[in-house]
């Protein structure tokens, strides 16, 4: 009986000592297929270098998606000022590097801390609010970030907006790979923390936040972690965006690109970050691709793009996953479960 049971738990170790190693190779595999895949498309001519922009776009768009949705779906508070996090971001970034002059990894570094400052600083008074008052004033957040960017040139270079050439900016392949390298790591980091010990008080905070409060958790607290968070991630996002747009401008700090951000996250389901990724890419490929058609369909774009929305609301009001988050370690094991059960199957019978 001791043998028999210490068999089970060493089994029971190396079962768990095995699961992680094997999730660890399948989402290795994944990323470097995200990475090499376009990659080849576009040296043997399938993607051209268009379209290779229109990927890298993408994994901005994706990495502002996560920002979005770690406050208004995991957190469970409505901001519409991400826009203003992305344009610090970027300002900052392009500040360090030129103005400063340290090199890009090191000002993309300090671009972020600032960032996450910021957040850190809005997210005090604002956070005392809730619902449609916390919307408004994030809103009013983003529009002083856009005044203030409009009123300082010797930094921002005023309404025109401030330009930064980099190497990704003429070398679309590797502004593609920096990019998407980003949004894996980024969507890696964001899925650890939300199964840590303070991502699950920052869920509970978000489900009751009443009855997190009379467990004795700091519901302030915990939504402040949230709110820089994003902010932190908001400012990835500005800093790829200098560097793959080469132009930052007061109006990307404006509500409607918040409200862009938004849509991913709706689109693709609040709370599912591979949702909002998805999401982030895929209307992010058919706004271009509806630009790409003749000049009279043009004009409608906006209406295409406004029902393409609708649907989804009303077939898929939660988005395209809801919730859920899409795991390969668990499609891989489904597939192998699936083939093996068929080769049971064919040996039994014969």
């Amino acid at each position: 009986m001791p043998d028999t049971l210490q068999g089970k738990t060493l089994g029971s170790k190396e079962s768990r000592l095995a699961f992680p190693a094997k999730s660890t190779l399948i989402l290795s595999v994944v990323a470097v297929f995200a990475v090499m895949f376009p990659l080849l498309l576009h040296n043997v001519g399938v993607l051209g270098t268009y379209w290779m922009f229109v990927l890298t776009l993408g994994g901005v768009n994706a990495i502002m998606a996560l920002s979005v949705n770690t406050i208004v779906g995991i957190t469970g508070q409505l901001s519409l000022g991400q826009a203003g996090f992305l344009a610090i971001g970027a300002y900052s970034f392009i500040f360090f590097s030129a103005d400063v002059g340290l090199p890009l990894p090191l000002a993309a570094l300090c671009a972020v801390l600032l960032t996450g400052v910021a957040g850190f600083l809005i997210g005090f008074p604002v956070l005392k609010l809730s619902g449609d008052y916390l919307a408004v004033v994030t809103l009013g957040f983003g529009e002083i970030i856009r005044v203030v960017a409009n009123n300082i040139p010797e930094i921002t270079w005023g309404p025109n907006g401030r330009t930064f050439l980099t190497p990704l900016l003429f070398n679309r392949p590797l502004g593609f790979i920096v990019i998407t390298t980003t949004l894996i790591v980024v969507l890696a980091l964001v899925q650890n923390f939300l199964r840590s010990s303070y991502g699950r008080v920052i869920k509970a905070c978000r489900e009751d936040e009443i009855a997190a409060n009379s467990s004795g958790v700091n519901v302030f607290h915990y939504k402040m972690i949230g709110f820089v968070v994003a902010a932190v991630i908001a400012g990835i996002g500005g800093c790829m965006f200098a560097m793959v747009i080469g132009i930052v401008l007061p109006m990307d700090a404006n509500f409607l690109r918040s409200i862009d951000y938004l849509i991913f996250v709706v689109f693709g389901g609040m709370g599912s970050m591979t949702g909002a990724i998805l999401a982030a890419y895929a209307l992010t490929i058919l706004q271009e691709f509806l630009q790409m058609l003749p000049r009279a369909v043009q004009d409608l774009r906006l209406i295409v793009y406004a029902i393409v929305l609708i649907l989804i609301m009303i077939f898929r009001p939660k988005g395209l996953l809801g919730m859920k988050e899409f795991s390969f370690v668990q499609t891989w094991d489904a597939l192998v479960d699936r083939i093996t059960g068929k080769n049971s199957k064919l040996k039994g019978a014969s």
